[in-house]
């Protein structure tokens, strides 16, 4: 069935008789859910079946669950997992022990229809940045960072989930929440060069989302998102990813200007998938109609990816769950 290229939200547990007639209508790629949308397990699977039963069994169902202060499925219904940085302190044992995890959290998501998860966070935090990424990231070595999202986004695949890096070209350095406000960066394109590092060494992975920031040396104008000089350039020049590119979601504050256009200057740019979250459906239907339909390049890394995901989780090992999260919570605990 065709989509359109974006991902939109809904504003509560179930959809509404009006978000049932947009997707129907728009037809979004995907639907992504927050913490206002996750209530127990039957509620969050009957929400993603009722978003197939409109756009067909190939839509794709979005969440960010990192562990620690980014986990929308949450206690009681749901394990707590560490933030990113705890698997950093494993030592050699933490490549092991962070599959481990997303591999747990991949059964967890696929139990309740979602099927893709903003996962792994590729950043590599920098002095004085803003703790908005923070414990998200991995370690503040790169070469820890890419070893260990790596390790993620492989145990994500083998269940069956498409994981997605964040944020290409990098946040780490950003010394304010691209949430409330625009950042920008303001260091020497030989300097970044360390924070694209994960990125190009993980360049393979299926999926990546834009960041939100200004880097100085490379445009000086727009932010990441809505450069093409930093998606072309960089993105997918220098870093060497074709995969799936997706934004982060443009209802955050760093982005200025009317949904349509905001939506508009990233397809330019050059992404695949535009990213709405917050369930606003004006805002949404301005970027819907921006966004043109899943075709060309972009359909073909999406049916890409998703094969790629597919052929992960055909070659997986056999996992038992109980034994995962048992491995899992004695190497944490040697950390804590």
């Amino acid at each position: 069935m065709s989509f359109r290229a974006f991902i939109a939200g809904c504003a509560g547990l179930a959809l509404s008789p009006d978000e049932r007639a947009f997707f129907r209508e728009a037809r979004p790629w995907g639907l992504i859910l927050f913490r206002r949308n996750v209530d127990r397990p039957d509620q969050v699977r009957a929400l993603t079946e009722s978003f197939r039963d409109l756009l067909g069994a190939d839509a794709a169902v979005l969440v960010d669950q990192e562990g620690g202060r980014v986990q929308r499925l949450a206690s009681p219904h749901w394990p707590a997992y560490p933030p990113a940085a705890a698997f950093g302190r494993i030592g050699a044992q933490g490549e092991e022990i962070a599959g481990l995890g997303a591999r747990l959290i991949a059964a967890d998501l696929r139990a309740v229809g979602i099927d893709v998860d903003c996962l792994p966070v590729l950043d590599t935090p920098a002095q004085g940045a803003h703790r908005v990424i923070g414990d998200r990231a991995y370690a503040e070595k790169p070469s820890d960072v890419a070893r260990l999202g790596r390790a993620a986004a492989r145990g994500l695949m083998s269940g069956g989930v498409m994981p997605v890096m964040k944020h290409v070209p990098g946040h780490g350095r950003a010394r304010a929440d691209s949430h409330l406000e625009l950042p920008r960066v303001s260091v020497s394109h030989a300097e970044l060069e360390t924070d694209f590092a994960p990125f190009k060494a993980n360049a393979d992975l299926p999926a990546a989302m834009t960041a939100h920031v200004i880097y100085d040396a490379l445009d000086p104008l727009f932010p990441a998102t809505q450069s093409r000089a930093v998606i072309e350039n960089i993105v997918r020049g220098e870093i060497g990813f074709d995969g799936l590119l997706l934004t982060d979601d443009l209802s955050m504050k760093a982005l200025e200007g009317r949904f349509f256009e905001r939506a508009a200057r990233a397809f330019a740019a050059g992404v695949d998938l535009a990213l709405h979250c917050n369930g606003d459906l004006r805002e949404a239907g301005a970027v819907a109609q921006a966004a043109p339909m899943l075709a060309g390049k972009a359909l073909h890394r999406v049916e890409r990816a998703r094969a790629e995901v597919r052929a992960a989780e055909s070659a997986a090992e056999a996992f038992d769950p109980v034994d995962a999260r048992a491995e899992l919570a004695t190497a944490l605990a040697a950390v804590a």
